[in-house]
């Protein structure tokens, strides 16, 4: 089991700061726990744009999200300031994982709030199969995040 303390945040290097809609915070006042996968979706996304720079031809080769969990531990509401880090944690021959943490900004300090782990699946979209991970997507996450 992942023990959550804030020297993870140390571990990751890319940050996309998150807006906060109304739309997400439920009649608790809070952030509805299925926004946390949006953000991570976002964040997502925009590590593939920094890690690939737009040079990946999404729809011939692109990802299936195989499997994703998250772990609560303090509710966002919408005032606050909230990022999200990403990185891929482990590379295999047809799939690679990836984690989050959202993060809140209080008092110049961050406080993890949620973490989450993603399985990707690479798939090829025209052919409806999986295949393996592009080497050149390898050589680029294992430069980026320097594994």
């Amino acid at each position: 089991m992942l023990i959550i303390t804030e020297d993870l945040i140390m571990s990751f290097k890319h940050k996309t700061d998150i807006q906060i809609r109304f739309k997400d915070i439920d009649q608790l006042g809070h952030v509805n726990n299925a926004n946390h996968i949006t953000y991570f979706e976002t964040s997502r996304v925009n590590y593939f744009k920094a890690v690939f720079m737009d040079e990946t031809n999404w729809k011939a080769t692109g990802l299936i999200l195989a499997h994703t969990e998250i772990t609560y531990k303090y509710p966002i509401f919408l005032e606050d300031t909230i990022s999200c880090y990403t990185k891929v944690s482990k590379l295999g021959n047809k799939s690679f994982d990836m984690e989050n943490l959202i993060v809140k900004t209080s008092n110049s300090e961050e406080i993890i709030v949620a973490y989450g782990k993603s399985a990707l699946v690479c798939l090829n979209y025209n052919s409806k199969e999986t295949i393996p991970i592009p080497i050149e997507w390898v050589k680029k996450i294992k430069q980026y995040e320097e594994i």
